[in-house]
């Protein structure tokens, strides 16, 4: 990997060889994370935008030489990445808004823009040799990265806490998972996966710890920018739960703002659940998110419930840097975009995916966006992953099912 020249610490600054360090700054213990650098200049000469859209690989490793791993490494079969991008013209219009693109990232394998990060970590693994692969999650890093594994025969073991929707649940014991329900919070499931990665050495895949999970989900933005011709949206909504996903948002944007691919950074706007609002607080308050205690998180939404996001510091940057903003949504306005996201665009998201819509609402009807700025929203994950909140999200704006007889007559009496 010549093209990766180290990995830093985003507390001290100190920089570390590739090689020298596994997760995080030994000087910070488990909150020291790392953000890998790159060699831009040789990064440029082997991959342009030109050759990029020749490119028949409509996966993530079409952008092989802007990922931290080496370049004979396989890769597992399941397509991840190359997701849809919609124009939502009737989403913009509601909104008073003119240029509004959905990016639906409930179209990947599992389901959730975790398969991202997952497919890195499984090549990480490999490339180290390692016999099992963990994660902590409240569903989604855990699906993604037992499916993945599962396309390549890699053990893994996964944390979950016993809360998490069935349907998440599933699909882990379906792919073969190890899976250990934590009676607890999503925290206490990261605690506990922590300490068993380092009492059996097993790779540790858990975001907002192993440096490179933030390169996979990078890979959201570059699909962003070349799927708008390299013309970088004014803004781009995300949930934000742990913070890793903004957090890789914006490396992405930095990786090619710094190759020249693009003439400006993206304002990033992060939408959080109230009950769940941790770098809302930070980010409205000025406060030291490294001194910070843990808040009591409780949403509906549980893609996005952490009380002590493990990539908070990335996720500040992520909008102090590109003069984004944070923005707050209750479980109802989360719960009435799932509809209205479904019916203004076709794209149905779970609750943490609507949150990024709900944020949006909540933007425009705040005049926080203007009428001619051109905007994203990043869906994470498809609302079949929580059937019961979409139930409840349909049942809430006046929406059931009617039940008829199987005869004319019965149907007569709803239609005359």
């Amino acid at each position: 990997m010549d093209h990766v020249v180290g990995l830093k610490c985003v507390i001290c600054g100190k920089t570390y060889r590739a090689d020298e360090v596994e997760y995080v700054c030994p000087d910070h213990g488990d909150e020291g994370i790392l953000d890998v650098q790159y060699d831009y200049d040789l990064i440029g000469q082997r991959l342009t935008p030109g050759n990029l859209g020749a490119s028949t690989d409509f996966t993530i490793w079409r952008y092989k030489p802007l990922l931290p791993i080496k370049p004979n490494s396989p890769v597992p079969p399941l397509a991840v990445g190359w997701t849809p991008l919609y124009p939502a013209p009737r989403l913009a219009a509601g909104l008073g808004l003119k240029h509004v693109w959905v990016k639906d990232d409930g179209r990947q394998p599992t389901a959730s823009f975790k398969d991202r990060a997952s497919a890195i970590a499984v090549v990480n693994a490999q490339e180290k040799g390692a016999k099992i692969v963990t994660t902590a999650s409240t569903g989604n890093a855990a699906a993604a990265l037992s499916g993945l594994s599962a396309s390549v025969e890699q053990e893994n073991v996964i944390f979950v806490p016993e809360s998490a929707p069935p349907a998440k649940i599933a699909q882990l014991l379906t792919f073969g998972s190890t899976v250990l329900l934590v009676k607890g919070t999503y925290d206490d499931a990261f605690e506990l996966c922590l300490d068993a990665a380092k009492e059996y050495g097993w790779y540790n895949r858990n975001t907002g710890y192993n440096p490179y999970m933030s390169e996979g989900k990078k890979t959201a933005a570059f699909e962003i920018c070349e799927q708008l011709g390299w013309d970088a949206p004014d803004r781009i909504f995300v949930s934000v739960g742990d913070g890793c996903i903004i957090g890789g948002l914006h490396k992405g944007l930095k990786d090619l703002y710094a190759l020249g691919w693009i003439d400006k950074m993206p304002k990033l706007m992060g939408v959080q659940a109230a009950g769940s609002d941790y770098m809302y607080q930070a980010w409205q308050n000025g406060e030291d998110i490294l001194t910070k205690p843990p808040i009591e998180a409780a949403t509906v939404a549980d893609s996005i419930s952490a009380g002590l996001p493990r990539d908070r510091i990335k996720a500040l940057a992520a909008v102090t840097e590109t003069d984004g903003a944070y923005i707050r949504v209750t479980d109802d306005e989360i719960l009435q975009a799932i509809p209205a996201l479904a019916r203004g665009s076709g794209v149905f998201a779970e609750p943490a995916g609507a949150t990024a819509y709900a944020g949006l609402v909540k933007a425009a009807n705040d005049g926080l966006v203007s009428a001619e700025e051109r905007i994203v929203v990043l869906n994470t994950g498809n609302g079949l992953k929580d059937v019961a909140s979409a139930m409840k999200a349909v049942e809430a704006v006046g929406t059931r099912a009617r039940y008829v007889a199987p005869n004319l007559e019965s149907l007569k009496e709803i239609f005359g």
